[in-house]
């Protein structure tokens, strides 16, 4: 590791945005404690636009806590979280999702009994009057529309039928209208979880290749993965959390898989 890496490090973490940018998001502080468990200690963590951020560590080292922090699923007990300079207060999912914060699980959370369209407008259907305020319809042309939009937008073209029941889709297809569900909604921040756990290599590439396009378009992304090699193939810089704290933070161009590593396992400096 080099003596800038070590100072950064050390440091807490130093962001290699350049300093004329200002992070979509950023956490100052935040501790979360469950009973006797000590699960965050004081973690400062940020996010910019067009940037992908890797959040790695070992199990245990507070990953999940500290997403479930950022999408209103649990409150910190310490701490500040700032969207866009302004503090603000998460307390709910529905308010992360006001803020432009999307956040993709690994079950992904899709109806397999319904199409590609009713996935993606779950919940938020669009409707047309028919005996207004008593009776509407669903206006499924203007969304089977607004969902073609937005995969075309991000260049999903493995989907060939947007009416196709998410049942019969494959590990990648999946994953691609999860995350195409997430950004159709005017998102800032999305925050996606394994993403490509349990795919193959070609399902892998294309999410890959959807990650991508999410930065290039202006998004800030954070992927929690627990595959270096891809990690390294997509993200800007990797931050590591460890026992709960925030412990190193690297630049993509200039670290190793190694680097890493010996981060999340102690090792560094041993």
């Amino acid at each position: 590791m080099s003596e800038d890496q070590v100072a950064r490090v050390e440091g807490g973490g130093e962001s290699a945005a350049p300093l004329e940018r200002k992070p979509i998001l950023e956490l100052r502080g935040i501790s979360k404690r469950y009973g006797a468990v000590q699960a965050l200690t004081d973690v400062d963590f940020e996010v910019y636009p067009r940037e992908v951020v890797a959040l790695v560590g070992d199990n245990g080292a507070g990953k999940s806590t500290l997403i479930k922090c950022i999408a209103g699923t649990h409150t910190p007990d310490e701490g500040k979280i700032l969207f866009d300079g302004k503090e603000i207060h998460i307390h709910t999912p529905s308010d992360a999702t006001r803020l432009g914060i999307e956040t993709v699980y690994q079950d992904l959370a899709l109806c397999d009994n319904l199409d590609v369209v009713q996935n993606m407008f779950l919940g938020r259907e669009r409707v047309a009057p028919l005996l207004p305020p008593v009776v509407e319809l669903l206006s499924e042309l203007a969304m089977e529309r607004g969902a073609l939009e937005v995969l075309r937008t991000l260049n999903v073209t493995t989907i060939a039928n947007v009416r196709t029941r998410v049942a019969a889709l494959s590990g990648g297809q999946r994953q691609s209208v999860a995350i195409s569900r997430a950004v159709m909604w005017n998102s800032r921040l999305v925050i996606l979880d394994e993403p490509t756990a349990a795919l193959g290599v070609a399902q892998s590439e294309q999410v890959l290749a959807l990650i991508r396009r999410l930065r290039d378009q202006g998004l800030g992304v954070v992927v929690i993965s627990h595959n270096l090699h891809e990690l390294f193939s997509i993200a800007d810089r990797i931050i590591v959390l460890r026992l709960g704290r925030r412990v190193a933070t690297f630049d993509h161009g200039s670290t190793t898989p190694e680097d890493v590593v010996a981060a999340i396992t102690g090792a560094r400096g041993e």
